[in-house]
């Protein structure tokens, strides 16, 4: 799965093949489930950045009920997903994402990100839910099964797109088969993880104290990684 992420970088996101966005945003370290992220889409312009909340409420929802991911291997089966995954496709950028190893009842925080340090870019989907009056639109990132490295903390892990493929992923044209190739675990060799403060565990906390290596806190065992 993917429940938080970071993407701290503020001079612009330029994706290849795609023009530079230039959005307004802060740096952020912690970013959570239901906040406002910055997509990049088709809204119906050609490709442009937006800031959607995470949290995907299909556009036949009942309920408002939220998804934070998407099983890629159930896009097309299930109906909260395929209408977006054929129609509303996006590109989700972050430098880095936090999952977590449990060692008995604990949980052990651990940052991930490419080995280059580029960034990551998710692929997501999206869709506009109205509520009366109110107008919203949010994402949700496609998962996959996890590579052998992600594999050591959790199974799942954020369906991620080399720049080779952002042009299709986002073209409406793209034919469906070659969608779902698309979806697999990226290589472990592009990637690179160490041990972070348990801080990030809260929501409040957003800094970029959070991305520090921490091999051990007070009260642990040293981590093995």
């Amino acid at each position: 799965m993917c429940g938080r992420y970071a993407l701290h970088s503020h001079d612009g996101i330029k994706l290849p093949g795609l023009r530079t966005f230039d959005l307004p945003f802060e740096a952020r370290y912690n970013i959570a489930p239901t906040q406002n992220v910055l997509v990049i889409g088709n809204f119906g312009n050609g490709p442009e950045g937006r800031l959607l909340a995470w949290g995907l409420i299909p556009s036949s929802s009942t309920d408002g009920k939220p998804f934070i991911n998407a099983r890629a291997e159930t896009l097309e089966q299930r109906r909260s997903f395929s209408e977006s995954f054929r129609q509303r496709r996006c590109l989700i950028p972050a430098d880095g994402f936090f999952e977590w190893k449990r060692s008995g009842r604990a949980k052990r925080p651990f940052y991930l990100q490419s080995r280059n340090g580029s960034l990551l870019t998710f692929a997501g989907i999206w869709d506009s839910w109205r509520n009366g009056v109110q107008l919203v639109t949010s994402c949700a990132i496609i998962t996959t099964a996890a590579n052998e490295l992600v594999g050591e903390l959790h199974h799942r892990m954020p369906a991620i797109l080399p720049p080779e493929l952002h042009d299709a992923w986002l073209n409406p044209t793209t034919n469906r088969v070659q969608l779902l190739r698309m979806l697999t675990p990226f290589p472990s060799s592009l990637m690179k993880m160490h041990p972070v403060s348990s801080s990030v565990n809260s929501t409040e906390n957003d800094t970029v104290d959070l991305l520090v290596r921490v091999d051990a806190e007070v009260g642990q065992t040293p981590s093995l990684f």
